[in-house]
């Protein structure tokens, strides 16, 4: 079996860490089919919604230690490692328009938790612990984790968590709002497919813009974000699928979407 499995089924793509014997934790080749996974998803039109999980008792633990051994350790070598290949999962995740979503189903740690993290939504397993994990070892985090947590977090809480790299169990996380449901582990998948399917049922333009308007945001003043939303509605509303929804909702059925 691959190490990294990426299927699509029902408008809903599904990149599944397959390294359970050790706790997913991820290879380059993975990274690399990571980032093919989520520029396919984006490319892809059939599909509409993006799940990230595990297989086994671990989400993910980050990098495989092992299988990075034998690299060259200078400072440039060190850099190129995360900007050249680590950081490309990364980049197509901020690519990627279409909702993504994270199953965390147990210990998310190091990189593992700043993959996470990329996910706009994460639900978790009752079992699942974070822990940025670095500092635990004198490292940084190379892979997101100061620049996503505080989004995620706050600072204050963000940088507790940096500096003292402790866990936080999944209770925690919920209360932190670094994760948005918690459920029993064996209920999991099934939440997850659930939700990912009511996302995949809305039209899918536009919860692609609203992502788009969302993110923007983040880093726009409100002005430029009006100006943004009201470009982003003359698109909406030119669709067939903003037809078709308002239709059904004057004549009180079930709308279908043809993402366009």
């Amino acid at each position: 079996m691959a190490d990294l499995e990426y299927t699509v089924s029902g408008h809903v793509g599904t990149i599944r860490l397959n390294r359970p014997e050790r706790k997913n934790a991820f290879t380059l080749d993975m990274v690399d089919q990571w980032a093919e996974a989520l520029r396919s998803a984006e490319d892809d039109p059939d599909v509409r919604v993006v799940v990230l999980t595990g297989t086994g008792d671990a989400f993910c633990a980050g990098v495989d230690l092992d299988a990075f051994a034998d690299r060259e350790r200078t400072p440039l070598a060190e850099k190129e490692l995360l900007t050249k290949r680590v950081h490309r999962v990364a980049y197509a995740a901020e690519a990627l328009s279409k909702p993504y979503l994270a199953a965390v189903n147990g210990v998310a740690v190091g990189a593992g938790m700043d993959m996470a993290l990329m996910a706009d939504i994460r639900f978790a397993a009752a079992s699942a612990r974070f822990s940025e994990g670095y500092i635990r070892v004198g490292l940084v985090p190379g892979d997101g984790g100061c620049f996503y947590l505080p989004r995620v977090v706050g600072t204050a809480a963000a940088l507790r968590l940096l500096w003292t790299g402790e866990f936080v169990g999944a209770d925690e996380a919920l209360a932190l709002g670094l994760v948005s449901q918690v459920c029993p582990d064996e209920e999991l998948d099934k939440r997850i497919s659930e939700f990912a399917a009511t996302l995949a049922e809305r039209p899918p333009v536009a919860v692609q813009l609203i992502k788009r308007a969302v993110r923007l945001g983040e880093r726009h003043d409100l002005r430029t974000a009006l100006d943004l939303i009201s470009s982003h509605q003359a698109v909406a509303t030119s669709t067939a699928d903003s037809r078709e929804a308002m239709a059904a909702f004057k004549e009180r059925r079930r709308a279908t979407y043809q993402g366009r």
